[in-house]
């Protein structure tokens, strides 16, 4: 499972603050708790400043590649943000959040990726609006990753995120989505299956509970791929044990490996 740390979000008070101040050693300790707890890649979104994003983006990249190995999630809906930025992050090929079919930002971010070996989140979505259905996600998704394969954007660096939508709004939100998941994963060999997964709890009661359940069933649909709160000790503990169930920790090494640190007492 790739896990994509979602906490350094300017949309988060502290970290907005960190920024303001250029408070390095929060955006360090931050980037380097979600390294320690699971987190492949580190996500960096500094969106709240759009005259400046570009700049603080360098900034806050630089911080956490000074604390950890793991590559960024650029995450930002501006491409020439993202092609500003990619110059200062050294070591591993990041991950950019994220292309879509809305004409716009297909034409202006496929040039970036083009013949790279970035990693990219590709978002159901069109001009035509967000998706509700199964059918609907599945078709977005067929043009979005023949698209990126024909301009050489190798297969396994495509991360496709069907979007979560809330379920207080529709109560079938929830199941097409998962049935969207498994269907992409089985036409698709080869591609990756992503989300931010909070967003079906939106609105509703004890959101923990809501979220940690629609994980495990995105799980066993073949989602292979989310951007969560690391630090969330038991919804990285209903990954493992998810993850084990599903037949994709050999053994249940990673399983053990994580009962023995102590990483699933949850007290």
């Amino acid at each position: 499972m790739y896990i994509v740390g979602e906490l350094i979000n300017a949309s988060r008070k502290n970290i907005a603050s960190a920024i303001g101040d250029r408070n390095s050693d929060t955006i360090k300790e931050i980037a380097l708790a979600q390294d320690r707890a699971g987190a492949d890649l580190i996500d960096v979104n500094a969106g709240v400043f759009k005259d400046r994003e570009a700049e603080h983006l360098q900034w806050i990249i630089e911080n956490v590649r000074s604390v950890t190995e793991k590559p960024c999630c650029i995450d930002s809906p501006d491409p020439k943000a993202i092609e500003a930025v990619l110059s200062v992050h050294q070591g591993p090929a990041p991950m950019i959040n994220s292309i879509s079919l809305e004409k716009n930002r297909w034409n202006s971010l496929l040039p970036i990726l083009t013949g790279g070996d970035l990693q990219v989140v590709a978002l159901c979505i069109s001009d035509e609006g967000m998706p509700e259905t199964a059918d609907e996600r599945l078709k977005i998704a067929d043009r979005l990753i023949n698209g990126l394969v024909r301009n050489k954007i190798p297969i396994e660096n495509i991360f496709v995120d069907p979007l979560v939508q809330p379920l207080a709004t529709n109560s079938v939100y929830g199941t097409e989505f998962i049935n969207a998941i498994e269907r992409i994963m089985n036409g698709f060999p080869g591609v990756h299956t992503i989300c931010g997964l909070s967003n079906i709890s939106y609105g509703l009661p004890e959101r923990k509970l809501l979220n940690q359940t629609f994980m495990i069933m995105a799980i066993t649909k073949g989602l292979d791929s989310a951007i969560i709160d690391p630090l969330d000790k038991r919804i990285m503990g209903v990954i493992k044990a998810a993850e084990a169930l599903r037949g994709r920790d050999e053994y249940c090494r990673k399983y053990l490996g994580a009962y023995r640190a102590g990483l699933l007492n949850f007290g």
